[in-house]
C-alpha cells in the first residue's frame, strides 16, 4: 500500500533532503509548513507516517509524541534529532515513537533506516485496511477440483500468475471467481502485498469514484476528511474488481486511464499519484454483448481481457462434488466445533443429482446447514434441505430390492472411504446417464440438456464410464 507520509521538518533544506531520500514509488508525501498545520493535517487527512524535526516538538518532545499517538487515527512517528541523547531517546520511544534518527546520518544510512520503516508500515497498514492480514496463503494447488475442464482453467491461471497482465474471470454467480483470483494473487510475485476485493455492484454510483480513487477533504458534501481509495490500498498488490460489468460509463473512462498510465487522482486533488497495482476483474455478464449494446467500453474490455478465464458452473462438473463435500465438511467440522464423520451414500447421491443453480456457494451453504443441524455425526438425506432434488432410483431387476435409505451397499463396506466413495459416485453416474439415454433413445444432445450439462462434458463422462449411445437407440 502507498504509505501517506507527512513531513514536518525544519529547516527547509532538511525537508528537501528527506523528499529526495524517500522512495516515492511507495510513499505519498504531504508537507506541513508550520507546527500548527501539522495538527490541522492530522485532523483532516489519513496519515500513516509522520516524520518530524525535534525543533517542532518543543517544549516537550515526549509529550508531543504522546499527543500525536493519542489521536483517534494516529500515525506512526519518526523523530529526527540533531544530537545523541540516550535519555531523550528512551523518553520518546516510551511515548510511542516508532524510531528516533539522528539527522546527521549520511544519506545512505538515513535512506536505509527510513525505507525499512516504510516497508514495515506498508505491510502492516495493508493488512489492517484490507482486512487481509490474517488470511493464510492459498495457491492454485489448493483449488478443489478433479474435472478436466477445471484442470484446463487452473493450468492457464498458473501460467499467467507470474505476470502483471490484467485478467478477466467469467462465470455464473457462486462459481468461485474471487477464490480463483485470490489463488492467482497468492502464486504471483505480489503475494506479500494486499489482495483487495471490491464488489462494484454493491457500491452506490455516486460513491464509486471516491471508493476506487479516494478523495480530499471538501471534495463533495460530507467529505469532512480525506480518504484513500482502493487503488492506494492495493499498491504493490492485486485489486479484484468483482462485477466489473456494473461500473457506470464515466467510471469506466477513469479506470481505463489508470490502466494506461498507472496514475490515480483523488477527487478534489490536482496531483496524480502513481500506483503499482495488478487488476483482476470478474463478472457474470457477457461483456462482449455489453460492448455491442454500448453499456461497456470496448477499449476497457480489451484492456481487462488480456487473458480470460471462464469457470464452468458446478452442474457441468459434477465429478467435483464429492471432493468439495469432503473439503467443506472438514472446514465446518473445525469452524462449528461439531463432530462429522462424513456423508451417507443417499445424501451424496442427492447432491450429485441436484442442478446447483447457486453453484459452489449454494453447495457450501447446504453443507454448513447440514453440519449445524444434523443430529448424528453422519449426514443423511434427511439432513439436506427439503427442496434439494433427489436422484432417481436405479433400475432394479424384478423382485430385487435396493439398499434401504442411508444403508451402504455391502460391496462397498470393506473398502477404504475414498475408494468406496469413488465407486459409489461412478455407480450413480452410470445409472443416471444410462437412465437418461434410455429416455432419449441415445440422443446425446437431448440427454445433456436434461442433465443440465454440456454435450462435450457428457461425451467425456460416457467415455469414462464406457457407455455407448448406440446401445440405447430405439429400434427402427
Amino acid at each position: 500500500m502507498l504509505v501517506r507520509t507527512l513531513l514536518a521538518l525544519t529547516p527547509a533544506a532538511l525537508a528537501r533532503r528527506l523528499e529526495t531520500i524517500l522512495d516515492t514509488r511507495d510513499v505519498s508525501l504531504v508537507h506541513a509548513s508550520s507546527p500548527e498545520e501539522v495538527w490541522q493535517l492530522l485532523q483532516r487527512q489519513d496519515i500513516d507516517l509522520l516524520v518530524a524535526s525535534e525543533a517542532w516538538t518543543s517544549p516537550s518532545p515526549a509529550n508531543w509524541v504522546a499527543s500525536v499517538r493519542a489521536l483517534p487515527e494516529a500515525p506512526d512517528v519518526v523523530l529526527l534529532t540533531g544530537q545523541e541523547d540516550p535519555s531523550l531517546r528512551a523518553a520518546l520511544l516510551a511515548a510511542g515513537c516508532l524510531a528516533v534518527l539522528n539527522a546527521r546520518l549520511s544519506d545512505r544510512e538515513l535512506r536505509g533506516s527510513l525505507q525499512t520503516l516504510v516497508a514495515r508500515l506498508s505491510r502492516d497498514v495493508s493488512g489492517r485496511l484490507a482486512a487481509d492480514a490474517a488470511r493464510k496463503s492459498r495457491g492454485l494447488s489448493d483449488v478443489v477440483s478433479r474435472s478436466p475442464v477445471m484442470a484446463e482453467v487452473i493450468g492457464v491461471a498458473r501460467r499467467v500468475a507470474g505476470a502483471d497482465s490484467s485478467l478477466l474471470v467469467l462465470g455464473e454467480t457462486g462459481v468461485g471467481k474471487e477464490r480463483l483470483a485470490r489463488s492467482v494473487h497468492d502464486e504471483s510475485a505480489r503475494s506479500s502485498g494486499p489482495f483487495v476485493p471490491v464488489n462494484c455492484g454493491a457500491i452506490p454510483e455516486g460513491l464509486m469514484e471516491s471508493e476506487l480513487f479516494g478523495h480530499e477533504q471538501g471534495a463533495f458534501t460530507g467529505a469532512t476528511r480525506a480518504r484513500r481509495g482502493h487503488f492506494e490500498v492495493a499498491h504493490r498488490g492485486t485489486l479484484f474488481l468483482d462485477e466489473v460489468g456494473d461500473l457506470p460509463l464515466h467510471v469506466q473512462v477513469k479506470l481505463l486511464r489508470v490502466l494506461e498510465d498507472r496514475h490515480i487522482q483523488r477527487l478534489g486533488s490536482e496531483h496524480p499519484v502513481r500506483v503499482d497495482v495488478r487488476i483482476i476483474a470478474a463478472t457474470n455478464r457477457n461483456l462482449s454483448a455489453e460492448v455491442d449494446e454500448g453499456r461497456f467500453r470496448a477499449d476497457l474490455y480489451y484492456r481487462l481481457a488480456v487473458v480470460t478465464l471462464s469457470i464452468p458452473p458446478l452442474r457441468d462438473r459434477p465429478e467435483d462434488i464429492p471432493d468439495l463435500v469432503e473439503h467443506y465438511l472438514a472446514v465446518f467440522r473445525r469452524s462449528l466445533g461439531k463432530p462429522c464423520d462424513g456423508i451417507a451414500g443417499d445424501a451424496l447421491a442427492a447432491l450429485m443429482a441436484h442442478s446447483w443453480p447457486g453453484n459452489v456457494r449454494e453447495l457450501i451453504n447446504v453443507l454448513e446447514r447440514a453440519v449445524l443441524l444434523a443430529p448424528s455425526p453422519l449426514i443423511g438425506v434427511a439432513d439436506l434441505p427439503p427442496t434439494l432434488a433427489r436422484p432417481a432410483a436405479p433400475d432394479l431387476r424384478p423382485g430385487e430390492a435396493g439398499p434401504a435409505p442411508g444403508q451402504v451397499p455391502e460391496n462397498l463396506t470393506g473398502l477404504p472411504l475414498r475408494e468406496a466413495r469413488a465407486r459409489a459416485v461412478e455407480g450413480f453416474e452410470r445409472e443416471y446417464v444410462s437412465g437418461l439415454l434410455r429416455q432419449t433413445g441415445g440422443r446425446v444432445g437431448r440427454t445433456a440438456a436434461l442433465a443440465g450439462v454440456s454435450p462435450r462434458f457428457l461425451h467425456g463422462l460416457m467415455k469414462k464410464l464406457a457407455i455407448r449411445k448406440e446401445d440405447f437407440r430405439y429400434p427402427s
